[in-house]
Parts: C-alpha cells; structure tokens; sequence
C-alpha cells in the first residue's frame, strides 16, 4: 500500500485557481475513503508561498478544504516553498523521518515530466513513486503498489538544466550539519608540495542520522542522492581548496586494480595515482582504510581503498608499485599515511578469513581460535608495505605512534567523527582520503 500521498498544487493553471480548493477536498475525499484509520497514508500538500506573502494566510485559504479529514487531519501537512526544488526537499525530510518508501504524487499533468526530474534528482532507488492526474480518483486500484516508472525523460536539456541549477541552489542554500566542516591532515606529507586530508562526519547537508552529515557517497540503494552528496563535496573542495571538476574518487570493487590518470580507466579499481598537478584523488572509508600515498621526490601521488578483501590482495603496495613503474617513483621516497579505519578493538571476521591474516603475521589476529576472531587490517596493511621495500618511517597509522591519534582513528569506536559500515549497517555513510599535487 502507498505510504505517502504528495499533492501538488505548486503551479495550477490559472484557469484552475479557483477551483484549488474543491480539487484538494475531492482528492482528500477519495484517499481517506480507500483508507482506514489504521492504514492512512501521510499526506503533504505543496503549495507555493508568494514572495513577501504571509504564510498563514495562505494556510487559512486552506483551511475550509482541509476541514473534517478525521482520519488523516493528524497525517497531513501542507509545505509552503518558493519553489518545487525547496518544497520536495523538505517532503524528502519528512518521508526520511518516518522511513517512508512508497509514494504516490497527484499533480497536474502538465506537471508531470517536470516533476520526474525533479524526483530523479533529489530521491534515489530506495523510493517508490507513482503518478495520478490532478483529479477525483474513482476506485482503490489507485491507492496500491506502483508499477514501475516509464523509461526516459521527455523535457528539452535545457528545461533538465534549468531544473538541476534550482536544485543545487537550494541545496547550497541550507546550513551545514554537525559543527563546521573538519579536515585532518598528517605532518609526513609535505603541505608545500601535496593538498591532502581525510574527512570527518561533520560539516555536509546529509540530515538521515547514520548519512548526517557530511556523507561523500551516494549509492541506489542508500537515501541520500548524488545532487547532495555532489554538495557536500563542493563544500569540501571549498574548505580544502581542491577544484571538484577536477576529482577522482576510486571505483571500488574490493580487490587490487589500480586506475593510471590519463590512461584508459578500468570498470572497477581501488587504487589510483597520478603526477598531473591539480588533480584530486579520493579513497573512501567506512571501516576500509583510505591510504594515501606521496612521492614528494618525482612528485606523484595515489590514493587507495583498502578493506579487508583488498588488504590481502595488496592494494596498497599494488598502488605503491603503479608509481614506480609509471612515474618512475624510487619505493624508498614514497609517504604512506593510513587514515580512519575500524580498529583491532572493534573489528571481527570469520575464522577462515582471519587465516589469511594471521598467515600475514598472528599478531594480525586476536582470540584466533573463536568462531570470529578479531582482526588488525592496519598492520597487515604496513607489514605488507614493509615487505615490498616502503620505509617503516615513511608509513604513518597513527594508531600505533601517536596516543592522540591524531589520523588514524578507529571508525567504529568514534560515532560523533566518522561514519562506520560495521556499526551503522546498510544505510552507512562514507567518509574520504583525498591528495593532490599543488600547481
């Protein structure tokens, strides 16, 4: 059954202005009729709040029409914006609230390709939608479970364009989330030579608890779309002076292939490198490590995703060896910096994969002989860059040689700084590494 009930009445023809409220109460009419009490969807009216109009005029302009509803007067609300951008963005707010999927939006249908792509912008796969006229519903069928959407968009680029930019301004409009946006940064990468950094949670527009707020990733299955991700990153590339045209973020598949920058890209990699300067490199983490790598020598540097699939596949030295072979890097210049990553102290696995680890080395392991014993993919991580010929002291994971960890926090352990797969579940966010190479 739908969940959610959206009517637009943002931008009615004029010859329907009139009419505006009998529409809503015929249409409230037909969905409290194929609703119980017990099964009455949300209801959220948009409408448009003129430029230097009261606000509470135009809701008692409402009032006659939104009268007498029992069973939905405590589920319905009406969101007055100047725009559709702004008023589907807080219906996303309240759909989020209460883990709403499934939503059906009567609107004019003249209305109805604009507001596809709006809808595509601003939700994702997670959400469920289907369309009606703006008009009397005339049996239950209207009320069920959405066939899936058309395929395509009909609207001209330009209208796509126009639509996109309304969105980014509103989004770039709203206040950051969670304190003020928080960059760190390690003392063994040279600041004259390389921009680099790890995120922190804080900072973004992402409001969904386990996303707020400054979630770097957006994914079909999670709530938070690509447009607000994009501006959480356009506010990260501010704060940190990097360009976002020019940004690489890894596409991550768990396993050891490294991209060269300017060279054909693989479908999926987990390393990347390049000696292009102003070109930004990015690794997610969200218990992954996100290693960076720094030749201030050939001035080179990679960024890598490393989990504990890619950590026994040897990504980081794969990333390490990309730079030699490529930029003709000499391995002992090369600076390693482990950023944020689930810890020894939180992190478990099953026991066949934890033999992998302590084949490594058994300090890798603790309590090996559990069913889930757990695992150290940090120092894993550094012995495997020791053995391919990485100096000790040019590897820095903070865990290890500074009690303030000033890097190299575990994830998990610290929920008001970092997001954590391990501890948040599915709908995790995702924080970043990222360096380049000063112009």
């Amino acid at each position: 059954m739908v969940e959610a009930v959206l009517i637009d009445l943002l931008s009615l023809p004029t010859n329907l202005q009139n009419n505006i409220q009998g529409l809503l109460c015929n249409t409230l009419e037909t969905i409290e009729k194929y609703s119980s009490n017990e099964n009455a969807p949300f209801v959220y009216v948009m409408c448009c709040q003129r430029q230097g109009g009261e606000r509470k005029g135009e809701q008692e302009f409402f009032l006659p029409a939104l009268g007498g509803f029992q069973s939905l007067k405590r589920r319905l609300e009406v969101v007055h914006a100047l725009t559709t951008a702004a008023a589907l963005y807080t219906i996303k707010q309240r759909l989020d609230e209460k883990d709403l999927s499934i939503i059906k939006v009567i609107l004019p249908s003249l209305r109805k390709d604009l507001m596809k792509v709006y809808i595509d912008h601003l939700f994702t796969a997670v959400y469920q939608f289907q369309y009606e006229d703006l008009q009397v519903a005339s049996d239950s069928e209207n009320l069920q479970i959405p066939e899936p959407q058309g395929e395509g968009q009909t609207l001209p680029s330009q209208d796509m364009a126009l639509i996109q930019s309304e969105i980014q301004m509103h989004l770039e409009s709203l206040p950051s989330l969670k304190g003020e946006l928080t960059i760190l940064r390690s003392s063994l990468i040279p600041d004259d030579t390389f921009l680099h950094g790890f995120t922190t949670r804080a900072g973004g527009i992402s409001y969904i608890p386990t996303l707020s707020s400054c979630n770097l990733f957006s994914s079909s299955k999670r709530r938070d779309p690509h447009i607000v991700v994009k501006e959480n990153l356009r506010r990260l590339a501010k704060a940190a002076g990097f360009s976002p045209e020019a940004f690489h973020r890894v596409k991550v598949d768990h396993a050891n292939a490294v991209c060269i920058v300017g060279k054909t890209e693989p479908d999926s990699y987990d390393g990347i490198v390049t000696n292009q300067k102003g070109v930004t490199l990015a690794a997610p983490g969200a218990d992954c490590i996100p290693v960076l790598f720094a030749d201030p020598v050939k001035k080179a540097c990679g960024a890598a995703h490393s989990g504990w699939k890619g950590t026994l596949l040897g990504v980081s030295m794969a990333t390490v060896n990309a730079m030699v072979s490529e930029y003709g890097c000499n391995v002992k210049d090369i600076l390693v910096v482990l950023g944020p990553s689930v810890g020894p102290c939180c992190y478990k696995l099953p026991h066949e994969s934890a033999k992998e680890f302590h084949r490594i080395d058994p300090k890798c392991v603790r309590l090996f002989d559990s069913a889930n014993p757990y695992i150290d993919i940090r120092r894993a991580t550094r012995i495997l860059l020791e053995r391919g010929g990485v100096l000790p002291e040019n590897i820095q994971d903070d865990s290890v040689t500074d009690q303030n960890q000033n890097i190299t926090f575990c994830t998990a352990c610290h929920p008001d700084k970092f997001y954590s797969h391990f501890r948040d579940g599915t709908n995790f966010g995702t924080q970043i590494g990222f360096i380049s190479i000063r112009d």
